[in-house]
């Protein structure tokens, strides 16, 4: 991924933290209070324990060294969240409606509902904050079952159930977790730890209308008891990569940091599964009685929760706090039934912290808008319903063998210039997906973020889905159409950075510095101008492996691609670094063991919860073991970017293809670690940003403007740029990884960059960055340029749509096989094998070969399954499709057998054993 580096924001907040924090954070956790076994009652348990520090043991080898290489921030790129410059809205004002592309939310107007209690159920909680009750009927216990020894077996998943216990927790090294996924009349709604709520919680378990809620929600198919594995030995990288060895020092240390980790999460909060369920308890959670609101602020001196529902009135509904920094609140229902805060409403919290006093938007929210004429956004009270709720109508797809992605963002994604629609990429985008033969949609600038122009990477509240492009329930919507389409969802998911923005966003949440980030420069990214997540916190873990979770768990996604791993793994974040490939690099004092393991923990979650979802991690440094699953070891992604395959071809695009390195194409296509797959791409939204190029506008550039219409000649320029522009996708297709990336539009070459509406921005030297009047004409995607049959880009679309489609049918980057046979330099000729398929490249610009010799293992009779040349792609149909090559016997390149094909200049053809393509 790619930045702008901009100004900081004119409000970020510093500030150090009070001393019970600190106090706080020096605690060892076994200082954490636990039940005491003569109460007769549930006892108070902290739903937070203080957040420990890794030291990395002697004799760790420094990172860095060599010359300059790529790094995690290239040059231009991702822009910056600016920052809020008006405070939230005050006493008197009234909810708001968003038209257009954004969420539709009825208007609420203050003080109309009917309340009841008076005073009395304005104020915060009168008993202690307790954060979890444990409930006798379902405490957790340690079973000895029949057939699996060692397993703890959490009841109800472990939703109700994460306290600490007295007693010792079966060695994690021998146990697993086993979730027990509860229907309807295991689940029991949380209570709501007021004298009016205890007064009417017999009454609410039995609760119809709560059972009709539950069975509304309940999944299609039977779930199966889904295990997250305990931490194994961590040894079997040793075996896969001998190498390792003269590093065992730190790996080791960083899997007992894990199961370090691991260990507390089951003894602490009852395992992975219920540590990662915060959403249950933190934020605004419902039960029969009334609404609960939590909020994790310790630097805070006193807090309210304020929005349209109570004028806006710091003094009506202040919380407590406990003493693990925890603010409450409990909500009864009104007289009538219905919720003390109505479903659309504006929420924020009120707090006296060491900065001053603020109003923040719930660190947990669920849905934020803007207001017209608004700078800072609102948190929005998201609770719809029941027959406004969106009910999942198809099972999520298995995964596929290979995974072929079409890169997406909503906003941009119409041909018009507009911010596009969940609806609108449902009911138009989805379909051309699956036509073009993609199997999967990865999603940008999912989470809410309010700078528009950072692509969604700036991120200010991490459990919203954008109200830009409609409502939560818009957004199930797509996600259920794509399953029934057949379509993977995965999430572009941030979890290595967060917006600057104090107002809207993490920065500053509770007045304190050090609050969900490290304090000082340990805290902030200098290029991106955001915070960095402090992974070694308690509380941030928990907040991060919830917000994994939420989105699997919510909103149906198959998956993730993470942002930026890079800059998580790595103090110095993989800038300015040169990464040779020396080991020491990846396993020294610069890795943030902290930010390892919490990757570790995360796709522990991933894969332990939803087997079949898939985690892509976006790293630049090639760090080893990063693919290998966390039992053994690894970091546990199930695939890496291939991100040095895009690098390669901007820097051959650069130079006249006669100076192109058939070995060096091959090598970088090649240059992946064994047992770790990686999702291969010639260009993603990163090449597509202005300040860059796409391939084809590289290949291109003005001529495109002229001379892309079929009446009106090609030129030299425009049939180069045509023929390699193919040629490139495939051969990265076809021998750069085990699954192929393409971000939107550029399947046809689309044309110019991607701009987003900005106004100037002022650096700090004094000179300005002009912006573009805040214009959309570059922030659009032109379908109607590949679907115009008049139009060359017409060819280049039906030439990516027949590569996937060939992907599909043979499912080559799967293959075990593969065989590069010919690399030649003179003949600019490249052929290899996969799978079945026998590739032929030449990259010569103007001679053509007859019976130019290829070989290959199999024998027998062959035949052209895809032709670069067709006319239908634009080409000059130089070759015979009916034709039929028979092998000999005649070793050639190490083969065993040949044939012998016409090879024009320019072109690439695939041959596969005859009869296969008609099955």
């Amino acid at each position: 991924m790619q930045r702008h580096c901009l100004p900081p924001p004119p409000h970020t907040l510093s500030a150090s933290a009070p001393p019970f924090l600190r106090l706080a954070r020096s605690r060892g956790l076994n200082n954490i209070s636990r039940c005491s076994s003569s109460s007769a009652s549930a006892a108070a348990t902290p739903l937070h324990s203080p957040p420990r520090a890794h030291s990395l043991p002697v004799g760790c080898a420094c990172a860095g060294e060599g010359a300059r290489a790529r790094t995690c921030g290239r040059a231009g790129g991702r822009a910056v969240g600016l920052g809020s410059a008006a405070g939230c809205a005050r006493d008197g004002m009234a909810s708001f409606a968003v038209s257009g592309a954004g969420a539709r939310l009825g208007v609420v107007r203050p003080g109309g509902s009917a309340r009841s209690g008076g005073g009395e159920r304005r104020s915060g909680v009168d008993l202690p904050s307790v954060l979890f009750r444990r409930k006798d009927a379902i405490s957790r216990t340690v079973l000895s079952c029949a057939g699996a020894p060692g397993k703890v077996l959490v009841p109800g998943g472990g939703s109700d159930d994460v306290l600490s216990s007295a007693e010792p927790v079966v060695d994690t090294s021998e146990q697993h977790e086993e979730l027990q996924i509860p229907d309807a009349e295991q689940v029991v709604e949380e209570k709501a730890y007021s004298s009016a709520a205890q007064a009417t919680s017999a009454a609410a378990e039995e609760s119809s209308e709560v059972d009709a809620a539950i069975k509304a929600k309940a999944p299609l198919v039977e779930e199966k008891p889904r295990v997250i594995s305990p931490p194994g030995d961590g040894q079997r990288i040793y075996e896969i990569d001998p190498m390792l060895e003269g590093y065992r020092g730190h790996l080791d240390y960083r899997y007992s940091e894990y199961k370090r980790m691991r260990a507390a999460i089951d003894q602490h909060e009852g395992g992975l599964d219920a540590f990662s369920r915060g959403y249950e308890k933190l934020g605004f959670t419902r039960s029969a009685e009334g609404i609960t609101y939590r909020e994790w602020a310790p630097g805070a001196s006193s807090a309210a929760l304020v929005g349209d529902f109570n004028n806006w009135n710091p003094n009506a509904d202040a919380m407590t706090r406990n003493e693990y920094g925890v603010w409450e609140i409990f909500l009864p229902n009104n007289a009538d039934g219905s919720p003390a805060i109505p479903h659309g409403s504006r929420v924020k919290i009120r707090m006296d912290t060491p900065s001053g006093v603020k109003d923040s938007i719930p660190a947990w929210i669920k849905f934020s808008v803007q207001a017209p004429g608004e700078i800072p956004y609102n948190g929005i009270y998201y609770d719809p319903p029941e027959e406004e709720k969106y009910v999942f109508k198809h099972p999520q797809p298995k995964r596929p063998k290979s995974l072929r992605i079409y890169e997406s963002h909503i906003g941009m994604s119409s041909p018009e210039p507009k911010i596009n629609t969940y609806a609108n990429f449902r009911d138009e985008v989805l379909p051309r997906i699956k036509r073009l033969g993609y199997n999967a949609v990865q999603i940008m600038a999912i989470q809410e973020h309010s700078y528009y122009a950072s692509f969604g990477y700036h991120v200010t509240n991490f459990f919203a889905p954008s109200s830009r492009f409609g409502t939560p329930e818009d957004l199930k919507s797509l996600i259920d159409k794509a399953h029934e389409l057949g379509l993977l969802v995965l999430m572009d998911i941030v979890h290595s950075h967060s917006s600057n923005n104090t107002l809207d966003g993490l920065n500053g949440f509770d007045g304190t510095d050090t609050h969900y980030f490290h304090g000082g420069p340990r805290g902030h990214h200098w290029m991106w101008d955001s915070r960095l997540f402090n992974y070694g916190s308690w509380e941030v873990l928990r907040y991060l492996l919830s917000n994994a979770r939420w989105w699997l768990e919510e909103y149906k996604f198959d998956g993730f691609r993470f942002d930026g791993v890079t800059s998580m793994m790595y103090t110095h974040h993989g800038l300015q670094v040169a990464f040779t490939g020396n080991y020491g690099e990846y396993f020294g004092f610069a890795t943030d063991v902290d930010a390892v393991v919490y990757l570790m923990l995360v796709n522990d979650l991933i894969h332990g919860l939803y087997p079949e979802a898939v985690s892509i991690g976006e790293d630049v440094s090639g760090m080893p073991t990063f693919c290998i699953p966390v039992q053994d070891g690894g970091v546990g992604f199930d695939y890496r970017l291939h991100m040095a395959v895009p690098d390669k071809w901007i820097e051959l695009l650069k130079q006249s293809d006669e100076y192109w390195k058939m070995g060096d194409i091959v090598h970088t296509l090649t240059n992946r670690r064994w047992l770790e797959k990686c999702v291969t791409y010639c260009e993603s939204h990163d090449q597509a940003l202005v300040g860059d190029k796409t391939i084809a506008f590289w290949l291109m550039d003005k001529d495109m403007y002229d001379f892309m219409a079929l009446d009106r000649p090609s030129t030299p320029v425009i049939d180069r740029g045509i023929a390699l522009h193919k040629m490139i996708r495939l051969i990265t297709m076809g021998l750069g990884g085990e699954g192929y990336l393409n971000f939107m539009g550029n399947e046809f070459g689309h044309p110019e960059w991607i701009d987003f509406p900005r106004g100037p921005q002022s650096l700090p030297n004094g000179s300005v960055i002009p912006g573009n009047n805040y214009s959309f004409d570059k922030c659009r995607r032109r379908f109607d340029l590949g679907d115009a049959d008049y139009l060359r880009y017409r060819g280049m679309q039906e030439f990516d749509q027949a590569m996937q489609h060939l992907e599909g049918k043979y499912e080559f980057m799967t293959s075990d096989h593969s065989y590069v046979s010919r690399k030649h330099e003179e003949d600019k000729v490249i052929i290899f094998e996969r799978g079945d398929l026998v590739f032929v490249f030449n990259f010569h610009w103007s001679n053509s070969y007859f019976d130019y010799r290829v070989g290959c293992f199999k024998p027998g009779k062959y035949k052209i399954v895809l032709d670069s040349d067709d006319g239908l792609f634009g080409g000059f149909s130089r070759l015979d499709h009916d034709a039929e090559y028979f092998t000999a016997d005649w070793p050639h390149d190490n083969r065993p057998c040949s044939f012998s094909v016409y090879a024009p200049s320019r072109t690439a053809v695939v041959y596969a054993p005859a009869g296969e393509e008609d099955e």
